[in-house]
């Protein structure tokens, strides 16, 4: 049994601990969920309700490292190498500043009322860096679309460049593609912003 921790911590956090004893292993996701539910109802005496989501989200936030399926490993070096690849106060600024304060994907923006986050284009857990032109401006529902749907490109841009590229060469069968993609962007009201020319 554990020693009782003295503060209530978030799910996520409680189950962090338990990789932290545990560094440099390869633990698989049964056993540090069975330890999770079973040591949570002995410190809050409470239900652990979603504890395979915690460790997803600790994979997803770079606290963990995938092994293999359904194994997972707490690093403390790639951890901290996973920090310096997070955007510093000034290049949030930046990319906010030249992306106008507005969601690349629906245009929106704070005037909206929506939140605004700076999101890595390749994400962190695909090699991505903190860099300028690796950062974009996303409103908080599409950063929580794009890390599900795993899109990592604006959409309506490529069909842009792929319209531009069919009128250069006169590709008629591209072109009527492309066109009609773009309509239905427009159609359905996505990247809105974003215009083009037919």
């Amino acid at each position: 049994m554990t020693k009782p921790i003295k503060e209530k911590i978030s799910q996520t956090e409680f189950i962090l601990t338990y990789f932290k004893k545990n560094p440099n292993k390869a633990i698989p996701h049964a056993e540090v969920v069975d330890w999770a539910v079973s040591e949570w109802k002995i410190q809050f005496n409470e239900v652990l309700r979603d504890p395979d989501r915690a460790v997803r989200k600790l994979h997803q936030e770079g606290q963990l490292v995938k092994k293999s399926k359904g194994v997972y490993e707490y690093d403390p070096n790639y951890v901290m190498e996973r920090d310096l690849e997070d955007f510093s106060a000034a290049d949030k600024k930046i990319i906010l500043e030249r992306d106008g304060y507005k969601c690349a994907i629906c245009g929106r923006g704070t005037k909206d009322g929506v939140e605004l986050q700076v999101d890595h284009i390749t994400p962190k857990d695909k090699g991505g860096k903190a860099s300028i032109t690796n950062g974009q401006v996303l409103c908080a529902q599409h950063n929580f679309q794009k890390k599900n749907y795993n899109q990592t490109t604006t959409g309506k841009k490529m069909f842009i460049n792929l319209l531009t590229a069919a009128k250069e060469i006169d590709d008629k069968d591209t072109i009527e593609f492309c066109e009609a993609i773009l309509k239905t962007f427009d159609d359905f009201n996505v990247n809105g912003h974003i215009e083009w020319k037919k």
